[in-house]
C-alpha cells in the first residue's frame, strides 16, 4: 500500500507587515514631520512593502491595518490587506499570519517591521535564506533591543514577541537571532528623526524621499532631500 507523501513545501514566504492607524503612527517624528507625520509614516509603510514585494523569495505582502487611508495606498502598491483585530500588535501578526497560511499554506511565514524605508530587496533575500534554516528565526533591529523580522518555517507555530525589548524575547523564546553582515537596510527601522536621518544616509524609497522633500522645503544642491535639525 503507497503512503501518502507529505505536502511539499515551497521556498517562498509569504510576509506580514503590520500598519498602525494614521493617529498613532510616528508620533516621535511629529515635531520633525510637523503636519507631514502621517502622510511620511504612509510613505515609509508603501516604501517598505514595495520593496519587500521586489525580494525574488517574497511572493506576498499581507498588510494588517485597520486605517482605509493606509489601507489604500498598501493596496495600490501590491499587498494584501486585511483588518487589524484592534487586540495589539502580536495579535495583529498572528492575525496576519493566518491569513498567510490560508492564501499559500506550503510557504513560510515572516514578520516584517513596517518601517524600514532603506529595506534592500537583495538584503532581505539574504535574511530570508539564513532564517529558512531554522523552525523560528528573528533579526535584531540596529540598537540590538528591538526586532525588525520574525519568520517560521511552514507548518511551525508562529509566536511573534514584538514590542519594546523583543530581541531578548525572541531569545528566551528559543529563536534563533540571525548575526549576518551586509543587512544594515532590513535593522533600520524608524521610530525618531536621528533614526530617519540614518536611513536616509542609506538612501530610501521614492515615496520617503518625496515626503521628506516637501518637510525640509527641498533637496539642498540637487541632493538627496535631509530632515531639518531641532532647534
Amino acid at each position: 500500500m503507497l503512503k501518502a507523501m507529505p505536502a511539499p513545501q515551497s521556498s517562498d514566504w509569504t510576509l506580514v507587515v503590520p500598519v498602525k492607524t494614521l493617529v498613532a503612527a510616528k508620533t516621535r517624528l511629529s515635531q520633525a514631520a510637523g503636519p507631514h507625520r502621517a502622510a511620511l509614516a504612509v510613505a515609509i509603510a508603501c516604501d517598505t512593502v514595495e520593496a519587500a514585494l521586489s525580494c525574488a523569495c517574497v511572493a506576498r505582502v499581507v498588510v494588517v491595518t485597520g486605517d482605509p487611508v493606509a489601507a489604500g495606498a498598501l493596496t495600490a502598491v501590491g499587498a494584501h490587506v486585511v483588518a487589524d483585530p484592534e487586540a495589539g500588535l502580536n495579535a495583529a501578526l498572528r492575525h496576519g499570519a493566518g491569513e498567510a497560511v490560508r492564501l499559500a499554506p506550503a510557504d513560510a511565514v515572516g514578520a516584517l517591521q513596517a518601517d524600514l524605508p532603506a529595506l534592500r530587496p537583495a538584503e532581505l533575500a539574504l535574511v530570508l535564506a539564513a532564517a529558512a534554516e531554522f523552525d523560528q528565526a528573528f533579526l535584531p533591529d540596529a540598537a540590538e533591543i528591538g526586532t525588525t523580522f520574525y519568520g517560521v518555517r511552514p507548518g511551525v507555530p508562529f509566536t511573534p514577541g514584538f514590542g519594546g525589548q523583543s530581541r531578548e524575547r525572541h531569545l528566551r523564546r528559543g529563536a534563533k537571532e540571525l548575526c549576518l553582515a551586509g543587512v544594515d537596510s532590513i535593522r533600520r527601522d524608524v521610530d525618531t528623526p536621528d533614526d530617519l536621518r540614518t536611513a536616509l544616509a542609506l538612501g530610501v524609497g521614492p515615496r520617503t524621499v518625496a515626503t521628506v522633500g516637501k518637510i525640509s522645503g527641498g533637496s539642498p544642491a540637487g541632493g538627496p532631500p535631509r530632515l531639518p535639525d531641532q532647534p
